[in-house]
């Protein structure tokens, strides 16, 4: 379809132009450029969290698995195309690398993970706040690290702030939760969006503590919080509490979303084994050798972390636990020499590859070390013979009975996803570099040969690097080698494994950041005793896209009762391995930080020895969940966050049906002034697809290179194609840059594709039209419109809508104009701007009675806690002269009067002070209505882009 040069103007403007807060035209533009499918409720959620220019952010609550990244996605994109680009995302450490991946691949946003050693490079490198990158990017850092660099978050200007597993802030409200309050304080004003599936665990004061966290003003303090919304029995203080939340708070459930998520299954398989007898006496032998008080091997700040990590690699297979052992030994002879030596942790990181996140988790710090005695050497001495010994014994046994159960249970699991339908591809999940090599040398002898993949932290093995190789030279040329080696290697191992491979044996690694739905068989051969990495390590395959049921594997020592009662707790309190979703919000939400619940599995493994004694503690730990499970607090969140299904299904399919519009139009109006401003540089071939041949912009050709360019969403190999690619940049700035002389245009309707039943009428009439650019500021945000007056020579006025889709039409160029446009064309456009700004007046008017009630609201809620006190005193006094009344001698009701005027006078004190704090509080609300009102004032400009004379011949 031919193009003028003033339709890709207005295109240019279209396409750039600057929405309101509550439109989803907001959104085209990140929406647009994602690497994703979306779903309306991610959309819904995006726009939810800042839909009033006062908001201060959100809570996004929607169920496990329903992508809430994705919907932050949407939100981080949409700031960055602001030109927004102080942003910080806090998370737990184990979910970081996910973060990045997750933004780079489908986002295209750059990330920076900041952690000890990128903070200090970053220092060293002349950065006195490394949270503010020399390079625009985000900052993606653990909630520890936030804590412990709090004066540098403090210190930056945040555009935006995303706590991902926020429920780990829902107890700020008790001062003891140090990073919680601490964090609280160091984001204080700055816009927050906070993601978790379970804002409301055992009680009221967690919500409230969230939404705190994200507005101070959305309820009074605690106390007056607790006297109003104690009793939730009560119908008007439920539906008060309700209609509170309900601008903060923003909850999609799974059985809401099937129209647009489908779902499918798992089901769990157990491989039981048992050791031989070599192997029972290694494992009795070092865990007696743990459970001893003093240990020179583990340093005692360190002790509870390295026993866990030396239970699992023992539990992980014996070539784990000897190199580990081994490790172990060796330091403690530099120990013995007064050598030099890295901390335990760095140490033992290629064991158990996951330990550095882990070990920031527990906040653990080594401590100094002391001089060694002639005691201590002897001692060590001891120690270090021990441990050769126990790893001699490790060495010797070359065939382990888990890993025969592996090969039993790989022939019965993929039987069962055959008879799925499904492709036959596992993924093998252990917690150990040293059992991952061991795996591949059991696999590459067995029947299981062929097509076996290593994933790991470093993926230096041979065979990965030929994988990498080929991969780079298969994809020259295209947006899948994005020259970063980590990132390309990634996605270099699951393309193999998605094509070409049968089994991808992978440490925890594997569990953080890549998409495996074209597998449906999970492993795990070491099961984690955090549920929350267990759930990750499943999500990967049983996740949107998967189209089959999933088959998980785990194994059981039949000689290990503490073992057995792990796996109980995590198949059936936790609900890990079957059913349609997995973990479900509550049980996951109760144990907080997964972390914790694995201390506390640690301690069991440590202090109990008998059968007894480990049932019992077992069952205690058991009885302790069911308590935070709580039924009737669930039941209160449910009524509480939840709305109707059909209300939401009903908003959903209109937020489906408006965002596919306007993205779908988005998508062909950038790829009509694509190819009208590389006329002659490049060869289109489709919908959404063309090769750039020769460079259209010299100075920017080393980032624009020659090939293949597409939109996202296609086949990924090529250039991905965007609204923030340099290459549509520079041909947006092309057309809007672009002088323009009044000219004449013929618009064939002839030749357009498809009916249009509005502009038929007009067909052999002309007319006037002119676009102007109307800009708005208020509220801190600034909108464009583009105005197209327009009539008919005989003065019939052209609506908004037909003049737009008159200047969709092909279009030719026929002459510059001399004639001046008629004087009418511009009471047309004041009289559109005039509408405008009733709208946005309106509009705002809505917003600023939203935020006054607000305040209002918290004024009152201070207030009521200030005159319960006086109620309290009053009832004080009706007692005291209750008993003084009763008392039998003189004294006592001289005493008892005494009594009542200390209280009579203390209440006059109290009320003095009442009304001079619900002064204050009126103060400070006007003061907080007086700065709403500043915002509103609004300011405008125009900027006339052409005036053409038109045609339909």
């Amino acid at each position: 379809m031919s193009l003028t040069g003033h339709q890709a103007k207005y295109l240019a403007y279209e396409l750039t132009r600057r929405w309101s807060s509550d439109s989803v035209g907001k959104l085209a533009a990140a929406v647009a450029g994602a690497q994703v499918d979306l779903n309306p409720h991610q959309v819904d959620a995006a726009l939810f969290a800042f839909k009033s220019p006062f908001s201060n952010g959100a809570l996004l609550a929607d169920e496990v698995g329903l992508g809430k990244t994705i919907e932050a996605g949407i939100l981080l994109s949409q700031r960055w195309a602001e030109r927004k680009r102080r942003i910080l995302i806090i998370t737990p450490s184990n979910l970081r690398k996910q973060w990045h991946q997750e933004l780079a691949e489908k986002f295209f946003l750059p990330a920076t993970i900041l952690e000890a050693q990128s903070y200090n490079q970053a220092a060293k490198a002349g950065n006195d706040n490394p949270f503010q990158p020399d390079e625009p990017s985000l900052v993606i850092c653990s909630y520890h690290f936030a804590r412990n660099k709090a004066e540098d978050v403090v210190s930056t200007p945040w555009d935006l702030v995303v706590i991902d597993e926020a429920h780990r802030l829902r107890n700020v409200y008790k001062t003891g939760n140090v990073i919680a309050n601490t964090l609280k304080n160091a984001l204080e004003g700055r816009p927050k969006v906070l993601l978790t599936a379970t804002p409301l665990q055992n009680s009221l004061l967690e919500l409230y503590g969230l939404v705190s966290f994200i507005d101070e003003h959305a309820f009074g303090d605690l106390k007056s919080f607790r006297q109003q919304f104690a009793n939730l029995s009560q119908s008007d203080t439920f539906d008060s509490l309700k209609a509170r939340l309900a601008p903060l708070c923003h909850r999609t459930l799974r059985r809401q979303v099937t129209q647009y998520v489908p779902y499918t299954a798992r089901h769990a398989i157990v491989e039981e084994f048992t050791p031989e007898q070599s192997e029972s006496q290694l494992y009795q032998l070092v865990s007696d050798y743990l459970g001893r008080d003093n240990l020179f091997a583990l340093p005692p700040q360190q002790r509870t972390l390295m026993t866990l990590v030396l239970r699992k690699l023992l539990a992980s297979s014996t070539f784990a636990i000897a190199g580990a052992l081994q490790t172990m030994a060796r330091r403690l002879r530099r120990d013995l020499a007064d050598q030099e030596k890295l901390s335990l942790v760095d140490e033992l990181d290629e064991d158990y590859e996951s330990l550095d996140e882990t070990a920031e988790e527990w906040s653990e710090d080594e401590d100094a070390t002391e001089p060694l005695s002639e005691a201590d050497r002897q001692a060590l001495a001891s120690e270090i013979a021990e441990l050769k010994a126990f790893a001699d014994l490790a060495t010797s046994i070359t065939i382990n009975a888990k890993g025969q159960a592996l090969l039993r249970a790989l022939k019965v699991a993929f039987n069962r996803i055959a008879g799925l339908k499904a492709a036959e591809k596992a993924i093998i999940f252990t917690e150990s570099r040293r059992t991952q090599d061991y795996l591949l040398r059991l696999l590459s002898e067995s029947e299981w040969s062929d097509g076996i993949v290593l994933f790991n932290g470093v993926n230096n093995d041979e065979r990965s690097k030929e994988i990498y190789e080929s991969w780079k030279v298969r994809h020259e040329g295209s947006d899948r080698v994005t020259g970063s080696r980590t990132a390309d290697m990634r996605s270099a191992l699951v393309d193999y494994f998605r094509e070409e491979g049968r089994i991808m044996i992978a440490t925890e690694a594997g569990a953080e950041g890549i998409n495996l739905q074209f597998c449906s068989l999970v492993i795990n051969y070491d099961l984690p005793w955090n549920p929350q990495r267990v759930e990750q390590r499943i999500g990967r395959c049983h996740r949107y896209g998967q189209k089959h049921d999933v088959v998980v594997v785990n194994f059981l020592n039949k000689k290990n009762a503490a073992d057995q009662r792990v796996y109980q707790l995590l198949a059936e309190k936790f609900n890990l391995f079957e059913g349609v979703f997995g973990a479900s919000d509550e049980v996951l939400g109760a144990i907080g930080s997964g972390v914790d619940f694995e201390k506390r599995i640690a301690t069991i493994y440590q202090q109990c020895r008998q059968p007894e004694q480990i049932q019992e503690a077992f069952d205690a730990l058991q009885l302790e969940l069911s308590f935070e499970i709580n039924e009737a607090m669930t039941s209160t969140r449910k009524k509480l966050l939840e709305h109707f299904d059909d209300e939401v299904r009903e908003k959903l399919k209109i937020r489906d049906e408006d965002s596919k519009a306007i993205l779908g139009q988005f998508e062909r109006q950038l790829m009509r002034l694509t190819r009208h401003e590389l006329n002659g540089h490049a060869e289109f071939q489709g919908e959404g697809t063309f090769r750039l041949l020769t460079p259209p912009f010299p100075e920017i050709a080393e980032k624009t290179p020659l090939g293949r360019y597409e939109l996202p969403r296609r086949s990924g190999e090529a250039h991905l194609y965007r609204l923030g690619h340099p290459l549509a940049e520079a041909v947006v700035g092309a057309a809007k840059e672009r002088s323009l002389e009044p000219a004449e245009i013929s618009f064939s309707y002839e030749t357009h594709e498809g009916k249009v039943s509005i502009l038929e009428p007009f067909i052999g009439q002309s007319g006037w039209l002119t676009a102007s650019r109307y800009t708005v500021e208020s509220l801190d945000q600034t909108e464009d419109y583009l105005i197209l007056a327009a009539h008919t020579d005989a003065g019939q006025t052209l609506d908004e809508e037909t003049a737009r889709r008159l200047l969709s039409l092909p279009g030719d160029q026929l002459r510059t104009l001399a004639e001046s446009p008629p004087s009418s064309l511009d009471e047309l456009s004041r009289r559109e701007q005039a509408r405008i700004g009733r709208d946005i007046s309106e509009r705002n008017a809505r917003f600023f009675e939203d935020e006054a009630t607000k305040l209002d609201n918290w004024a009152d809620d201070l207030k009521v806690g200030l005159e319960r006190e006086i109620k309290d005193i009053d009832r004080q006094i009706k007692e005291a002269r209750r008993a003084a009344s009763a008392a039998l001698t003189l004294e006592e009701k001289l005493a008892g009067q005494k009594h009542i005027k200390a209280l009579e006078s203390h209440r006059k004190e109290r009320r003095r002070s009442l009304f001079d704090a619900q002064d204050e509080i009126d103060n400070n609300r006007e003061r907080l209505i007086e700065k709403i009102e500043g915002k509103l004032k609004s300011d405008s400009s125009e900027e006339e882009l052409f005036t053409i004379r038109w045609k339909i011949p």
